[in-house]
């Protein structure tokens, strides 16, 4: 870790990761003894009990690792675990990447810390860049650590739950060194159908139901975000001054944002779960941040399809599509047309 310390910024941020995440390794107490312990809050028994089931599902029915990540627990006595800063110039939808030892270059910086967050978005904004803060309710090791289960994971129902479980041991089945937008989109695409599997296989047919709902709102959302970034790219491709793009890029985010709630308010129905994301301050590293986890996602599910919904196959076809140059791995995974 050592080697990729360049000055007293990296050493200051490297400190805050390693404390904070020995932090939680040392808090973490066996899920199977919180749960055989009668001292263990009824609604925290209940909790354990439901991930303990969701983790053995993910080993057994979605060949995801068989290892002892989240079969431990920790309260972190806070409602994010991390906090993630995302950066872009004012005037492109290229995010700001940094590059740390064994996980690559990623298009974030996380915190343990919300003040240091903060202070590391001001940065960013006197550098005249576009800044976004997102508070995050797990992170993977990518295998190297034991991740436990965390209260931030619990604070919801079961099916969210498997959703994190299912995307975090997605994380240690396969990643791809510096490319996020393939690493999040292949885990979103497991979290996906595993959970479409798990709520069919506990025959849970009003979550799916719930979820499914979820699922085309979430299509819906990112269509949106998709067409937005589209029209801003054509604003900052064109020979404008920089205060008539600064003024076109208000205007396409004030079309996002009407666009937003003539949806809400036909097609959703009045469904109001996404207007705290419009009501908060949206600019390009906020845009940005949400492509990175949505973008792909179709396309590795048509390949899990193509697949015959057979996760050891579909492993073994994005690994194949993994190792091909980063210029024509979006390409390779859009067009598949087998699973092999």
């Amino acid at each position: 870790m050592a080697s990729g310390l360049t000055g007293c910024t990296s050493v200051s941020y490297y400190a805050q990761s390693i404390e904070g995440h020995v932090e939680i390794m040392a808090a973490r107490k066996n899920v199977g003894k919180l749960i055989r312990d009668p001292s263990t809050p009824e609604a925290l028994r209940a909790k354990l009990t439901s991930a303990s089931a969701i983790r053995r599902f993910a080993t057994d029915e979605l060949a995801l690792p068989d290892n002892s990540s989240y079969r431990s627990y920790v309260d972190v006595g806070r409602d994010n675990v991390t906090f993630a800063v995302f950066a872009a110039p004012q005037f492109s939808l290229t995010p700001i990447t940094w590059c740390f030892p064994v996980f690559g270059c990623v298009p974030y910086r996380g915190y343990f810390s919300q003040k240091s967050a903060a202070e590391s978005a001001a940065e960013l904004q006197r550098q005249g860049l576009d800044v976004y803060v997102s508070g995050v309710t797990a992170y993977s090791t990518l295998g190297w650590f034991s991740d436990p289960l965390l209260n931030t994971m619990l604070r919801q129902d079961d099916t969210y739950i498997a959703s994190l479980v299912f995307h975090e041991l997605a994380h240690q089945k396969i990643y791809v060194n510096n490319d996020s937008a393939f690493n999040e989109a292949f885990a979103v695409s497991v979290e996906t159908s595993g959970v479409r599997k798990w709520l069919r296989a506990t025959g849970n047919r009003a979550g799916l139901r719930r979820y499914e709902a979820n699922r085309k709102r979430s299509a819906d959302f990112l269509g949106l975000i998709s067409k937005t970034r589209d029209e801003l790219r054509q604003v900052y491709g064109s020979p404008r001054s920089l205060r008539q793009m600064a003024a076109a890029k208000a205007a396409t985010i004030d079309r996002l944002r009407m666009r937003y709630r003539h949806m809400r308010d036909t097609r959703w129905a009045g469904y109001r779960g996404y207007d705290a994301w419009f009501n908060s301050p949206i600019n390009n590293a906020k845009l940005a941040a949400t492509a990175v986890y949505g973008e792909q996602v179709p396309a590795f599910l048509h390949l899990f399809d193509l697949c015959g919904g057979d996760y050891p196959k579909f492993y073994a076809a994005v690994r194949r599509i993994g190792v091909l140059p980063a210029s024509s791995r979006a390409d390779a995974l859009k067009t598949a047309a087998t699973c092999n």
